[in-house]
């Protein structure tokens, strides 16, 4: 929890001091610091709850005096209407953490549930669910924390701790065994090395490569069933491409291990979520 503390706290100043910048003037104005107040966090729909967390440390960083009582979990379903935590303290300090608060949890919460959606979507097949680097810039740790409590797995978290050549980078090269050759050479940390490949003749020489993972890039289901069958479980395989709600099943269903969605952290709609005072 300390190393989950300390990567979210940079994340929530940066935010409050975007919101409040040198004072909540309405709140200082007309709020006088002697009164407290007790509110509720409330559910307007139904959805995976995620960012608890983030929002209890965004009211005690403001004022260490509130009190933030979760009625339900991180990863748990609630429904319209129900309370997912309480809060209690100075007004002027709820006041001012609401809206940064609140955005956490909507985001993520949004996040979480669209997560869940496509998880139960899988469910009847061993396809892993994963996210992608397609986070709002500064928020890559909560948005893929949301993904975690969906039900989701984290690919890799950015471009420093797992390899993945792209068809750039091959390009780049001249083709993907030169590009594997010069990655294991070079990377003295000996990180996962996962390769992109456009069609059944890639794949076959990448294959031959040993390399930790294969991503299918926007194949086909037919050319994703060929896949699987030559790969016969040597190496993990990975759809991604233009996936969405309605084809992930059928992706699913090629026998792939992993499937790798953008959508879930660039297109999630919020969660509404109220704070009533």
């Amino acid at each position: 929890m300390d190393n989950i503390i300390s990567q979210v706290k940079p994340i929530i100043k940066r935010a409050l001091d975007e919101d409040i910048g040198d004072g909540d003037v309405t709140t200082l104005c007309t709020m006088p610091p002697e009164v407290t107040l007790d509110g509720n966090l409330i559910a307007k729909e139904a959805g995976i709850i995620s960012g608890l967390e983030a929002a209890k440390l965004t009211f005690l960083m403001i004022d260490e005096q509130v009190v933030f009582r979760s009625e339900t979990a991180d990863g748990s379903q609630v429904e319209a209407g129900n309370v997912i935590a309480r809060v209690s303290g100075p007004g002027r300090a709820l006041l001012s953490a609401e809206r940064v608060a609140l955005n956490f949890m909507q985001r993520m919460s949004g996040i979480a549930t669209l997560t869940r959606r496509f998880v139960d979507a899988v469910k009847d097949y061993p396809a892993v669910i994963l996210d992608t680097r397609k986070t709002a810039p500064g928020l890559r740790f909560l948005d893929k924390w949301a993904v975690r409590d969906g039900g989701g797995q984290n690919h890799r978290i950015g471009l420093y701790d797992m390899t993945l050549i792209k068809d750039n980078h091959i390009a780049a090269v001249g083709n993907i065994s030169d590009a594997v050759a010069l990655v294991r050479e070079k990377d003295k940390r000996k990180r996962l090395i996962e390769v992109e490949v456009k069609n059944l003749t890639e794949l076959q020489e990448t294959l031959d490569l040993k390399v930790d993972r294969i991503l299918l890039d926007n194949m086909s289901l037919e050319e994703m069933r060929k896949a699987v069958k030559i790969t016969n479980g040597r190496i993990p395989l990975e759809a991604s491409g233009n996936v969405n709600i309605r084809n992930v099943a059928d992706i699913a269903a090629t026998g792939v291990d992993f499937i790798s969605i953008g959508m879930l952290t660039h297109s999630a709609k919020a969660l509404d979520i109220s704070l009533l005072l």
